[in-house]
């Protein structure tokens, strides 16, 4: 079977318990491919993170079927890594240490995890990094480093929660770039979830609008823009294009609460 395939069928997500449960996901329906690059688009509070919990493993469905490659998602595993939107790093371990954490808890021996930690610390250019600590970092360079943490073990599924929403436009742009060049390198799926519209259409094979929540996905927009891709796309008539569209979709959907407020004229 394909790596790295992810399928949701009729899922549904509840928090909490009686009159204060919310319905966060509901009939959300989700086929992503091996290899796909595939970002995520809704109005705020819809359900985005929610899809990245599920798939992970850390957020237990309610109802109907979610699988990786053929298996039920029942908790978090090696093969399916996560990046958040601020870094989860330890702040008394170095770089270096940091990235070699999820190894060593799985049992890897010394030497094989740090010779794959400043592999990986190199493949995302923070070699010269590795002896410092978190704080000693750039915001982008703790995002790098979380990046790394989570591709060491070599995931099939890389799953991305707004991932550069507290950087600074040109370290985004860096980390945009960055991303894409390890994706093309390691054939990995990833699921990224933002709300830059731009940034979405940039990345990705496909774009998934969702409703407002509970989630359900609204559309799916087709990204046929030619790879590999430089930032000099952004301001082509192809790029405008589809921008528009998934704005549209996203303001439309993000309007109606506010249109169903509104009181009716009176007579």
């Amino acid at each position: 079977m394909s790596s790295g395939v992810i399928a949701m069928h009729s899922v549904k997500v509840h928090f909490g318990e009686g009159e204060s449960a919310v319905l966060a996901l509901d009939g959300m329906d989700l086929s992503i491919q091996s290899g796909e690059f595939v970002s995520v688009l809704g109005p705020s509070g819809c359900g985005k993170s929610t899809i990245i919990g599920a798939v992970a493993g850390f957020t237990r469905i309610s109802a109907g079927e979610l699988s990786v490659d053929g298996r039920a998602v029942t908790a978090p595993g090696p093969e399916r890594g996560v990046v958040f939107q601020q870094h989860t790093l330890f702040p008394w371990k170095t770089a270096l240490e940091n990235v070699e954490f999820g190894l060593k808890m799985r049992g890897v021996g010394q030497r094989e995890r740090r010779e794959r930690a400043r592999e990986i610390l190199e493949t995302v250019g923070l070699s010269e990094f590795s002896r410092h600590y978190p704080h000693q970092l750039s915001g982008g360079m703790q995002q790098r480093v979380n990046l790394a943490r989570a591709l060491v073990n070599r995931p099939r599924v890389l799953l991305m929660d707004e991932p550069f929403c507290s950087l600074d436009a040109q370290t985004r742009l860096q980390m945009q770039e960055l991303v894409l060049a390890l994706w093309e390198e390691l054939h990995m799926t990833v699921v990224f979830v933002t709300h830059e519209v731009d940034e979405a259409v940039y990345l990705s094979d496909r774009v998934a609008v969702l409703s407002r929540r509970p989630a359900r996905v609204k559309t799916w927009i087709e990204v046929d823009l030619p790879r590999p891709r430089t930032h000099a796309l952004l301001t082509t008539p192809e790029f405008a294009r589809l921008k528009r569209e998934a704005l549209d979709l996203l303001l439309g959907e993000a309007r109606q609460p506010i249109l169903e407020q509104r009181l009716p004229r009176s007579a």
